[in-house]
């Protein structure tokens, strides 16, 4: 990562952290993980990714609604939250999605279903999409980034300029620190999460080693080869979306969901961005109907 990178402690901004008892770390080649696991250790398991400049807390209410029924593991994606890169860090699709795997195989973990969020949904899905149907995992999608968005032409490349320069995350961190800025960006996702939620996002953005991670993956997103990807899918997915989606329009779940053969698509007419912190009961109940009835095929709306 960049120069002089602050990341955070896990003795200090982690003593409060959602679920700290169920953390531990978990090296692979060139990462320490930060890994939550609960629920019965013989039951289904559960992998869930986070999206772009989010970390596990992001399924803090989502996961005690499940524990009792599943075996949950929850992640910190490279260069978020709490798990730290040893050198360089590939965080490109292709390169997070190896790390994931990487870490899938030193768990000895074969997930009957990956929950991602946003662009933690494309992980999901390249990661189950090289393994044949009858062992592929259910990959359900909540708000998935899968297409390129409007703007990327402009965004891609500042970020790229942002990434490249070792200042730009600590300046972002100091802003966060005396300035609005972070509630302004959790604003724009159009959620209403709580105030619990919205400090743990801000104690996020004051470490430069997360934001950098964050530049650095969306600096290195390349989607435009992805919807062939969707359209030769043999995995079970079910999409998850919210019709007030400002960051990824809900059109974008509908095509998607039109690409992949057997896909299938619930709608919540509120919930922003970041649903399943605002609506957890709803995409619980989806997640545990996609995981005991896998490959069913039609399209819900709440």
């Amino acid at each position: 990562m960049g120069i002089g990178e602050t990341w955070l402690d896990w003795e200090r901004d982690g003593r409060d952290w959602p679920h700290r008892s169920a953390s531990r770390f978990v090296e692979t080649g060139g990462l320490r993980w930060h890994v939550q696991a609960m629920g019965p250790a013989h039951a289904p398991a559960l992998l869930f990714l986070h999206g772009t400049g989010a970390s596990s807390h992001s399924w803090r209410h989502v996961l005690p609604q499940l524990s009792t029924r599943y075996r949950l593991v929850a992640v910190d994606l490279p260069c978020h939250g709490f798990t730290r890169p040893r050198g360089r860090a590939d965080l490109s699709l292709a390169g997070m999605t190896r790390s994931v795997t990487d870490l899938l195989a030193v768990l000895s973990l074969k997930p009957v279903a990956i929950i991602g969020h946003s662009a933690g949904a494309a992980i999901a899905l390249s990661v189950a999409a090289p393994m044949d149907r009858d062992k592929a995992p259910t990959v359900i999608a909540i708000n998935g980034a899968f297409l390129p968005i409007r703007g990327d032409r402009l965004f891609s490349p500042m970020a790229k300029l942002l990434f490249a320069n070792p200042f730009s995350a600590s300046m972002f961190s100091l802003l966060t620190r005396t300035t609005p800025l972070g509630g302004n960006l959790l604003t724009s996702t159009g959620s209403p999460i709580d105030e619990a939620g919205a400090l743990l996002y801000r104690r996020l953005l004051t470490s430069s080693g997360h934001v950098r991670g964050a530049l650095g993956m969306m600096a290195a997103w390349d989607l435009t080869r992805f919807e062939a990807l969707l359209r030769s899918l043999s995995a079970s997915v079910v999409l998850i979306a919210a019709k007030d989606d400002p960051m990824v329009p809900v059109r974008h779940s509908e095509h998607v969901a039109r690409l992949i053969k057997g896909a299938r698509l619930a709608l919540a007419d509120r919930g922003g961005h970041l649903l399943h912190e605002c609506d957890a009961g709803f995409v619980c109940r989806i997640i545990a109907d996609a995981v005991s009835i896998p490959g069913q095929e039609g399209a819900d709306a709440a």
